[in-house]
């Protein structure tokens, strides 16, 4: 009789698993095509739509996006499109910020409509049976209204036919340009509205509403940031081992994702020697020398909101003089620059600070000689902007700019470097390195976070991680 009931239990456990139900449980956990509290409980509680972050919150920002439309207008939002590697072979999907701040779907084919008297309206793809066998559960009209909390749900069949009704009835369009899709662009009542003048971006209001966090959206941004720092850090002690390009770029991608970043934000930079002086430099494939600096420069994604630091350090070891002259120069402008970041300045005004900190230190160390090509000179060195908007893209919120006076929660790169081609007429000892030290802060009330600081970037402490490392359990790892 036990044998017996034994056996019946251990099938009835089997059978729960196998259909989707929890073991001794009749509820079925329905597969949306994205985590959900009932799926994922390690992941989000209950009342969050995506990790972190309430369905309160995501109704919130819709009504603050109503506000912002002007009066009679609607606007159109895309899931973004799934990009192919090959015909059949898609690339790994990333849903566009816009689409995945307003509504919390993480899936392609979606479209979404919000307007000032029908709400949120959700118009969902129709996945045939092929789709679901070869590609699994996606949320549908059902999901729209019970996880994403629509006003209104409908399949993505009836987008035309139900557009034609409400563009009739606007005076402005906006949709999100750069996922606009063809499902409804080419639509006779949407090519009508272009002719008549009445389609306008809506990125203006959606970066509006995304450039300052809220305090979930900072503390996922505190664990994106947090996840990259460690990640880099084992990275450091990997180098002394391993110089080669390529496998320090697997190896930080490797501890991001072992540490529950969904992917990258970027592909890795790292730059060996003078590989260090080309500003996106993406190959990643040479031997790092002795005597030469690696430049990395990474982000993670960790459920939508995305990190960006740079360290620059010798896995040999041993900054060389001239590398500490140029690194001391860079580490100086960056902790100044961190030091002017509060409410009320900008980024521009911080731009201003670092060029004259950087351009006369430039021609301290005799970098910088020529007084009258000096400045055009100081420009090929250093191209690029002291820093940008960080948040769920990590050029994040581009209509807003950078003379907007900072407020709290507005997130922020510093990131002064010197990039110096190895062919440049400049002392040799110089020549061929590039150096970069960028750090998150976040703008608080009282001043800043350095969401990064946990990352080491001093001569003396990366150093001595490099000499007093032992690689011995490492090695016997690999």
């Amino acid at each position: 009789m036990m044998q017996s009931l034994t056996r019946r239990l251990l099938h009835r456990n089997f059978y729960s698993k196998a259909n989707g139900y929890r073991t001794y449980c009749s509820t079925k956990i329905f597969d949306a095509g994205q985590p959900t509290a009932a799926s994922h409980p390690e992941l989000l509680k209950e009342g969050e739509m995506t990790p972190s972050i309430s369905c309160d919150e995501y109704i919130s920002r819709r009504k603050k996006l109503l506000e912002l439309l002007p009066e009679k207008s609607i606007a159109i939002i895309a899931a973004a499109p799934v990009k192919m590697m090959t015909d059949v072979v898609p690339y790994p999907y990333r849903q566009d910020a816009d689409y995945l701040y307003i509504t919390g779907c993480q899936q392609p084919g979606g479209i979404a409509v919000l307007g000032h008297d029908i709400g949120l309206c959700m118009f969902m793809p129709e996945p045939t049976l092929h789709d679901v066998t070869w590609e699994g559960n996606t949320a549908g009209v059902n999901e729209a209204l019970e996880i994403f909390k629509a006003d209104q749900a409908k399949p993505i069949s009836e987008l035309r036919q139900m557009l034609s009704g409400f563009l009739g009835r606007y005076s402005e369009v906006f949709h999100n340009v750069k996922t606009a899709t063809r499902t409804y662009t080419d639509s006779e009542s949407f090519q009508k509205t272009i002719v008549e003048g009445k389609v306008k971006d809506l990125s203006k209001y959606t970066h509006e509403l995304r450039w300052l966090k809220s305090p979930a959206e900072v503390e996922l941004m505190r664990k994106a940031a947090s996840i990259a720092c460690q990640a880099q850090l084992q990275t450091v002690f990997h180098s002394k081992i391993y110089p080669h390009e390529g496998m320090l770029a697997a190896k930080v991608e490797y501890e991001c994702k072992m540490r529950g970043a969904q992917r990258m934000a970027f592909n890795p930079v790292v730059g060996g020697g003078p590989n260090g002086s080309v500003v996106h430099y993406s190959r990643n494939d040479r031997k790092v020398n002795d005597g030469e600096l690696v430049l990395m420069d990474i982000g993670c994604e960790f459920h939508g909101y995305v990190s960006d630091m740079t360290r620059t350090w010798p896995p040999f070891g041993r900054f060389s003089p001239a590398q500490v002259e140029l690194y001391e120069l860079i580490l100086e402008t960056n902790k100044e620059c961190i030091k002017l970041c509060k409410p009320g300045i900008s980024i521009r005004q911080i731009h201003e600070q670092s060029v004259q900190k950087l351009y006369k230190g430039l021609k301290d160390i005799g970098v910088l000689k020529n007084r009258a090509s000096s400045s055009r000179t100081y420009h090929q060195l250093n191209p690029t902007n002291i820093g940008h908007y960080l948040g769920m893209d990590v050029h994040d919120c581009s209509t807003i700019s950078t003379d907007r006076p900072l407020q709290p929660g507005a997130i922020i790169t510093i990131e002064p470097g010197v990039y110096i081609p190895s062919s440049f007429s400049v002392p040799a000892r110089y020549q061929g390195v590039g150096i970069r030290i960028e750090d998150e802060v976040l703008i608080t009330d009282s001043g800043y976070e350095v969401l990064t600081g946990s990352m080491p970037k001093e001569i003396s402490h990366l150093e001595s991680m490099l000499n007093d490392y032992s690689p011995q359990t490492e090695a016997g790892c690999i």
